[in-house]
C-alpha cells in the first residue's frame, strides 16, 4: 500500500489541483504545498521502514512491480524532499506568470512517474514511468512559451523519444535473451549468457536511452538549452531529480548485467570523464546564471559516472567507489536545489540571468548569500561540507584503480582534480558577479530591494541550503550510513577500513583543485573573459553539437541518404522495366477473374441469382415492413453515434474550451495594415485616384488583415482540438488495455 501511495497518490491528486486552480489560486497554491509534504511524509515512513518491500499493480500483461529497499529508500526521500521545496517556492516565483494551473498539474504527475522510476522492480516497470516522466517533464519547458522555450523543448522532446524507442530495443534484446526483465535476475542470467556482444548490444541501448536522460556526453544536447528557460524550480528538478533517473537506469545495467566487467566499466569511465570535464569548460565560458548550472549539472554527473565506471573496473573492490557514487548522487540533488532556488530569486525580482545584467543584485542580501555561498562551496568540494565527502571516496577510488590499470587512470585523475578546480572558478564568478561586484547603473535599486522573497520561499531556500553543512558535519554519521543503506542495490564490496576524510592525503586532493580554481579565475576569468568591465562569452557558436550534428544528421543527411536509396527501387532505368512487367503480369493474372469469355458468364448468372434472392427478402409483402423498420433503427443508431462527438464538441466548448468575448479591434492601433493603407490612400489622392467609402485602401487593407488572422485562429484551434482528441483517444486506448491486463 505504501509503495503505490508514494507513486499514484501525487498522479490522482494532479486533476484536484487543476480544478481548484480553476476556483481559486490561493486554495489551488496551498493544495499542490500539501501535496507535497504528503509526499514527504510517505517518503519518510518508507525510509525508516524496515526490510525489503514488494508490491505489484495488476496492470498491463506482466503487471508493474515495485520494490523498496536501502537505495530506493534514500532517493525516495531525496525527491520527495525537493519536490516540496520546490513547491513551496513556487507561489512567490509564479506570482506574476501565466499557465500556472498546467505547470502543478504536471508537476505533481511527473511526482508519481519518477518515484515510479526509481520503485521499479524491473526495467518493463522503468520504462513505462520513464516515458511518462520524460512526457509530462516537457510541460516544464516549454512553460514559458518564447522561442527558446519552444526550440529547447522540441529538443528535450527528440531526445526523450529517440532514447526511449532506442532503450526499448534494448529491452527487447534483453527479453528475448533471458525471458525476464526483473532486476534481481539479471546477473545470474548473464553470467549463464554465452552471447556476450548480444548483451553490449543491449546494453549500448539502453545506455543511450537513459543515459540521454542523464545528459551524458554526446547526448547531453538538451539539458544546457533547457534549464535556461524553464522556470526555476522546474530546473532544479530537471537537474537534481530528472538527471538521477538516467543514472538510476546505468546503475541497474552496470551494476547487475555488466558487474564487474572491466570493459564496460572502461566505456563508462571514458564517458563520464568526457563529459565532466566538458560539462566544466561550458559552464566556465558560459555568462547566463542558469546556463553555467546547467552545465555545471552535466559536468557533476560526469563525476558520477567516472564512479560507476570505477565500480565496474575494481570488480570486487569497488567500496571506494559504490559509496562515493551513491553519495555524490544525494550531494548533487541538494546542492541544485539550493543554487537553482537562488537563481530563481533573482529571476523573480530582475527577469534576467545575465552576468552583466544581474550583477550586484545579492549585496545587502545575507540570506541569498549564505545560500549560494553553501551550494558553491558544497559543490565545489571545500572540506566539512558533504561535497567534500563524495569527491573524496571518488578520488580514493581513482586512485586505487592506477595500480591495476596504470597511467591510463592517472590521466583520469588529474583530469578529475581540474574538473573540480573549474567548479570551483565557474562558482567563484557567480558569487563574485552577483555578490561582490557592483552594478554600473542599478546598485542602489538593487540595494533598496526589502521585499524581495517571500516567507515561505524563504523557509524553502533555507531549509534547502542547511541541508549541505549539515551532512558535511556529521559525515561519518549520516553520509556513511546512507552509503552503507545502499550497498545491497550497488552490490559494492565491504569497505575493509574507515576513510579518514580530513587526511592529509584527502586534504592534499582538495588542496590541488582549489589551486587550479584560484589560478583559473584570476589567468582566465579575469582577464580574458572580461572586457572594458563586462563579461564577455568567449564559448564559439558554431560549436553547438545540435546545429553542428544533430540536426544536419536527422534532417538533411539521413533524409538524402535514404531518399537515395530509395530511389533506386523506385522509377528509374534499372527497375522501370521490372515494375512495368511486374503490373503487366498482374493485370493479366486479374483479366482471367474480370470480364472475360470464362467468368463473364459465371458472373452475369450469380447476379442473377442474387437479384432472385434479393426480391424474396426485399420489397414484397412479406418482408418489406420489417426490412423498413430495420433500416430505421439502424439509421436512429447511426445517428446517435455521429452526433455523440458533436455533443462532446459542444460541452467542451461550453466549459473547459468555452470562447472568451472577442475583443474590439482598434483601427488606429492596426498599423500594420490601417496606417500602411492611409498611406496608400494618400498616394491615390495625390494621383487622382481617391476611393471613397469601403474602397478606401485603408478599410481594405484592415477587413484583409483580419480576415487572415480569423482564419488562422481557426485553423490552430482546428489543429488543437484535434490534437485533443487524439490525446482523449489515446487515453481510452490506455485504459482499455489497463483493463484487459
Amino acid at each position: 500500500m505504501l509503495l503505490t501511495l508514494l507513486v499514484f497518490l501525487p498522479m490522482l491528486l494532479a486533476p484536484l489541483s487543476w480544478l481548484l486552480g480553476r476556483k481559486s489560486k490561493a486554495l489551488r497554491n496551498w493544495f499542490v504545498i500539501g501535496a507535497g509534504f504528503a509526499e514527504l511524509a510517505l517518503a519518510l515512513a518508507a525510509f525508516l521502514s524496515a526490510g525489503t518491500v514488494r508490491a505489484t499493480v495488476p496492470v498491463c500483461d506482466l503487471g508493474l512491480r515495485l520494490e523498496l529497499d536501502g537505495f530506493r529508500r534514500i532517493y525516495c526521500l531525496v525527491l520527495a524532499f525537493m519536490w516540496a521545496m520546490t513547491l513551496l517556492f513556487s507561489p512567490d516565483y509564479f506570482a506574476h506568470h501565466h499557465r500556472r494551473n498546467r505547470y502543478y498539474f504536471f508537476q505533481l504527475l511527473t511526482l508519481g512517474a519518477t518515484m515510479g522510476v526509481f520503485l521499479a522492480a524491473d526495467l518493463f516497470t522503468a520504462f513505462i514511468f520513464f516515458e511518462i516522466m520524460s512526457f509530462t517533464s516537457f510541460t516544464w519547458v516549454i512553460q514559458e512559451e518564447t522561442p527558446g522555450a519552444i526550440r529547447a523543448a522540441k529538443t528535450y522532446l527528440a531526445v526523450a523519444v529517440i532514447g526511449g524507442l532506442v532503450a526499448l530495443m534494448g529491452l527487447f534484446l534483453l527479453w528475448r535473451s533471458f525471458g525476464t526483465l526483473a532486476i534481481d535476475a539479471l546477473y545470474p542470467a548473464a553470467r549463464a549468457q554465452g552471447l556476450r556482444p548480444v548483451l553490449y548490444a543491449a546494453g549500448g541501448c539502453i545506455l543511450f536511452g537513459f543515459g540521454a536522460k542523464a545528459g551524458m556526453f554526446p547526448v547531453h544536447i538538451w539539458l544546457p538549452k533547457a534549464h535556461p528557460v524553464a522556470p526555476a524550480p522546474a530546473s532544479a528538478l530537471l537537474s537534481g531529480a530528472l538527471t538521477k533517473s538516467g543514472i538510476w537506469g546505468i546503475l541497474v545495467i552496470s551494476c547487475n548485467l555488466f558487474r564487474g566487467d572491466p570493459a564496460w566499466g572502461a566505456v563508462i569511465l571514458a564517458l563520464g570523464t568526457v563529459t565532466m570535464l566538458l560539462g566544466a569548460v561550458l559552464a566556465l565560458f558560459s555568462i547566463d546564471l542558469k546556463r553555467t548550472l546547467a552545465c555545471s549539472s552535466m559536468s557533476q554527473i560526469g563525476f558520477i559516472l567516472v564512479g560507476v565506471g570505477m565500480m565496474c573496473l575494481l570488480g570486487e573492490e569497488n567500496a571506494l567507489a559504490a559509496r562515493g557514487t551513491v553519495l555524490h548522487m544525494v550531494n548533487h540533488s541538494c546542492f541544485k536545489l539550493v543554487l537553482f532556488l537562488c537563481a530563481g530569486a533573482v529571476f523573480r525580482n530582475l527577469h534576467k540571468l545575465d552576468l552583466n545584467e544581474i550583477r550586484g543584485f545579492g549585496r545587502k542580501k545575507p540570506l541569498l548569500m549564505v545560500c549560494f555561498l553553501l551550494g558553491a562551496l558544497g559543490i565545489g568540494g571545500i572540506p566539512l561540507l558533504n561535497g567534500y565527502v563524495s569527491k573524496t571516496l571518488l578520488h580514493e577510488a581513482i586512485v586505487e584503480g592506477v595500480p591495476h590499470y596504470g597511467g591510463i587512470l592517472k590521466l583520469v585523475e588529474w583530469i578529475f582534480l581540474f574538473s573540480g578546480g573549474l567548479t570551483l572558478a565557474y562558482m567563484t564568478k557567480l558569487f563574485a558577479a552577483v555578490f561582490v561586484e557592483r552594478h554600473p547603473t542599478r546598485q542602489a535599486e538593487f540595494d533598496g530591494m526589502r521585499r524581495w522573497i517571500s516567507l515561505p520561499a524563504a523557509i524553502a531556500l533555507s531549509l534547502s541550503a542547511l541541508v549541505i553543512p549539515v551532512l558535511g558535519f556529521t559525515a561519518d554519521t549520516t553520509m556513511n550510513g546512507l552509503a552503507e543503506l545502499a550497498m545491497d542495490f550497488l552490490h559494492g564490496g565491504h569497505l575493509h577500513h574507515g576513510v579518514r576524510y580530513l587526511s592529509p592525503e584527502n586534504l592534499k586532493g582538495a588542496a590541488i583543485s582549489v589551486a587550479i580554481g584560484a589560478a583559473v579565475y584570476l589567468g582566465v576569468v579575469r582577464t580574458w573573459m572580461i572586457r572594458k568591465g563586462r563579461y564577455v562569452n568567449r564559448w564559439p557558436a558554431r560549436l553547438d553539437l545540435e546545429d553542428l550534428l544533430y540536426r544536419p544528421l536527422l534532417l538533411r543527411w539521413l533524409p538524402g541518404l535514404l531518399g537515395r536509396i530509395s530511389a533506386l527501387f523506385g522509377e528509374n532505368r534499372l527497375t522501370k522495366k521490372l515494375c512495368a512487367g511486374v503490373l503487366g503480369l498482374g493485370g493479366w493474372a486479374a483479366g482471367l477473374f474480370g470480364e472475360n469469355r470464362l467468368t463473364k458468364k459465371l458472373a452475369a448468372k450469380t447476379l442473377q441469382t442474387g437479384d432472385r434472392v434479393g426480391v424474396l427478402f426485399g420489397e414484397n409483402r412479406v418482408t418489406a415492413p420489417g426490412a423498413r423498420g430495420i433500416f430505421r433503427l439502424g439509421r436512429l443508431i447511426s445517428h446517435a453515434f455521429s452526433d455523440s462527438l458533436d455533443a462532446c464538441v459542444l460541452l467542451l466548448r461550453r466549459t473547459v474550451f468555452r470562447q472568451s468575448p472577442e475583443r474590439k479591434e482598434n483601427k488606429v492601433a492596426d498599423t500594420l495594415s490601417y496606417r500602411l493603407g492611409e498611406r496608400v490612400d494618400a498616394a491615390a489622392v495625390r494621383l487622382g485616384r481617391e476611393q471613397r467609402g469601403g474602397n478606401q485602401y485603408a478599410t481594405l487593407l484592415y477587413r484583409a488583415r483580419r480576415s487572415i488572422g480569423k482564419t488562422v485562429r481557426r485553423i490552430t484551434a482546428n489543429l488543437s482540438f484535434a490534437l485533443l482528441m487524439l490525446v482523449v483517444a489515446v487515453c481510452f486506448v490506455f485504459a482499455f488495455l489497463l483493463l484487459q491486463g
